[in-house]
């Protein structure tokens, strides 16, 4: 059964940075795509942004150009560098991963909140 576990999320200030990290464990096989997701109140989960094992990389708009996502070479660990934080970068953010096409496996998530 494979498992993630998220940390790195917290109270921020406008304008400021955060680096969230996702560990997967208990894979008997290399995962091939890895994925952040977000999910504010009362809004729908939304991709924030997916990383291939290829290194393809791929973005929510709203976070274009300040957001950056990377993974270890074993695929078993993923980050995202997030800056210039805004208020409605605000939510919960999960981690996501996938195999062959499938993408079934997500983490308990961990509270970004960005205010002054």
């Amino acid at each position: 059964q494979v498992q993630l576990v998220e940390s790195g999320g917290g109270l921020v200030q406008p304008g400021g940075s955060l680096r969230l990290s996702c560990a997967a464990s208990g894979m008997r096989f290399s995962l091939d795509q890895m994925a952040w997701y977000r999910q504010a109140p009362g809004q729908e989960r939304e991709l924030v942004a997916r990383i291939h094992v290829s290194g393809y990389t791929q973005y929510g708009d709203s976070v274009k150009g300040r957001f950056s996502i990377s993974r270890d070479p074993a695929m078993k660990r993923v980050y995202l560098q997030m800056n210039d934080l805004k208020s409605e970068d605000t939510g919960v953010y999960y981690c996501n991963a996938g195999f062959r096409g499938t993408t079934p496996w997500w983490g308990q998530g961990t509270q970004v909140s960005v205010s002054s």
